[in-house]
């Protein structure tokens, strides 16, 4: 690596919480510090909510995924469209005439505090195990920078020197400041995607898009595969990419703590619809430079084809390998501040989320103390530090983890979301459901998900059920990943609306959380 790469990657660590501690030092309340006073423009929460979403693994992985399985991934950002535009109908208009500050407010009204605080734990852990991946993931291409020049040391070393970085204007500013940065973080990285298009542009030769259309890399759709085992099958990309959108943008703190900073609720709504269309050209964008480098590699015959195909080199590598080895001056030094911005953007989202959850869901409702406002600030700050504490030691943890571990890490959400929003589902839904009914639905689906997900295979060819116990087969597979969420939501609410049929009458809670969209112009906007 160039030092003027080095130089552009210094100083955006330098920069950012700089930035971040200017935008919003001036903290007035806790109300500022949570949710900016419910004063942040639309357009500024859509690309926050885009770059909290979009991870190192992301921008790393996805070009790579030409290389197996075209544009196929589209289908599922498609799925995310039709779930954002649900949850935005069906679930913001809740948080927004309730006041919340947390998603899981709305159970703890609904149901009861022993389910808010239920959720609220899961989304906890949850996030650790995620975000601490995350962060462990931003560490890699900064310990690569370090070894070429001579400078050896520990991921861990790495891990704490981001945390520190990015909890600098997490603690300072709040919400503004995470929301404000995470714009120029995401201009940062979609500017190096752009630049990596314009730098492979003039390397390869003419008639090059007809030569990656005529080998199938610019393949949209598969109605051929079978729907449980592939994970890019049509129905399975899109219902199970419209579920788990509904979940991680309806029922999850780390994106509804963005929305909920609006102006109003038509804004959170143009927030979160307009972030599944950013999501959807982002993706375009980033399997564009899939299917250039597919063919700058020389196709199948190029050696960075034919190793992904032959199983000796990730699809991850392949724009890692790009970045190092072929990008100019500069531009190679914007693409890892790029990759850098995605990681301390999650984390910074992760730490304000956290603390929201713990203050609002937490503490507030099992203390049972009205807190003076000065007080709830300070409450917020803490557990800010708190939660960075423990993300470096769970991302430090991962640096000694073995592939299978990880592996579970990034397939956590498979165990929880379903039981996240099938509970919101079966709060609005189910209105003789009261809380012990969706205490029980939910430890069920958390079970049941661990059951399916560990145990339950599936035959490729017939996609035949077999129970397992053990590693899969070449011909005996999981179910594939995207349908984890909506599986989780049919035992919830299956199991939940059973444990209803006990009671005669609707629980006195579901009328207090019912929104008459006819009393309010703004909702049926």
């Amino acid at each position: 690596m160039n030092p003027v790469d080095l130089v552009i990657v210094i100083v955006y660590l330098a920069a950012m919480p700089i930035i971040g501690v200017l935008v919003g030092r001036r903290q007035k309340s806790a109300n500022d510090y949570f949710v900016g006073e419910r004063s942040m423009p639309w357009w500024a929460v859509t690309l926050s909510v885009v770059a909290t979403e979009t991870s190192t693994l992301t921008v790393i992985s996805t070009p790579g995924l030409v290389f197996g399985s075209a544009f196929l991934f589209l289908e599922v950002a498609f799925g995310y469209i039709i779930g954002r535009v649900i949850a935005a109908f069906v679930l913001l208009p809740r948080y927004f005439r309730g006041n919340y500050v947390s998603a899981y407010e709305f159970l703890g009204q609904r149901f009861g505090h022993g389910l808010q605080g239920t959720a609220s734990v899961t989304f906890v852990v949850t996030r650790l195990l995620a975000e601490g991946l995350r962060l462990f993931a931003g560490a890699i291409p900064i310990k690569a920078i370090l070894d070429h020049y001579g400078i050896h040391t520990a991921y861990w070393h790495i891990v704490v020197l981001l945390t520190v970085l990015t909890v600098i204007y997490a603690f300072v500013g709040g919400i503004k400041s995470v929301i404000w940065v995470d714009v120029i973080q995401w201009s940062l990285y979609i500017l190096g995607a752009i630049g990596a298009v314009i730098f492979l542009s003039t390397k390869l030769p003419d008639g090059w898009l007809h030569t990656a259309a005529s080998q199938g890399r610019f393949q949209l759709t598969d109605f051929v595969s079978n729907v449980f085992t592939n994970p890019y099958a049509f129905v399975g990309a899109v219902i199970g990419g419209a579920f788990l959108s509904m979940a991680s943008h309806g029922a999850d703190q780390l994106i509804v703590g963005r929305l909920l900073s609006c102006r109003s609720l038509r804004d959170g709504q143009r927030a979160l619809i307009g972030s599944a269309f950013v999501v959807f050209v982002q993706f375009a964008l980033f399997l564009l430079v899939g299917a250039m480098l597919w063919v700058f590699t020389g196709g199948r015959t190029g050696a960075t084809a034919t190793a992904v195909t032959a199983g000796r080199m990730s699809a991850d590598d392949v724009f890692s390998s790009f970045i190092v080895n072929d990008l100019p001056v500069g531009l190679a030094g914007l693409l890892i501040a790029g990759i850098l911005a995605s990681t301390m953007g999650a984390l910074a989202s992760a730490l304000n989320a956290l603390s929201t959850s713990t203050i609002a869901d937490l503490y507030q409702r099992f203390t049972h103390r009205s807190i003076e406002d000065a007080k709830l600030l300070r409450q917020g700050r803490m557990w800010t530090l708190i939660w960075a504490v423990v993300f470096a030691i769970f991302a430090s943890l991962f640096t000694n983890s073995k592939d299978p571990v990880i592996q579970q890490g990034l397939g956590i959400v498979g165990y929880t979301y379903g039981a996240l929003l099938g509970s919101f589902l079966l709060g609005l839904l189910i209105r003789k459901a009261r809380q012990p009914d969706a205490l029980i639905a939910f430890a069920c689906t958390v079970v049941g998900m661990a059951f399916l997900i560990l145990f339950v295979k599936f035959d490729k060819t017939t996609a035949a059920v077999h129970i397992q116990f053990g590693t899969a087969t070449r011909t005996l597979v999981p179910l594939a990943t995207y349908w984890y969420t909506f599986a989780g939501v049919l035992i919830t609410m299956l199991v939940g609306g059973l444990l209803a049929l006990r009671h005669r009458h609707a629980d006195p809670r579901a009328a207090e959380v019912e929104v008459e969209v006819e009393e309010s112009p703004e909702v049926a906007a």
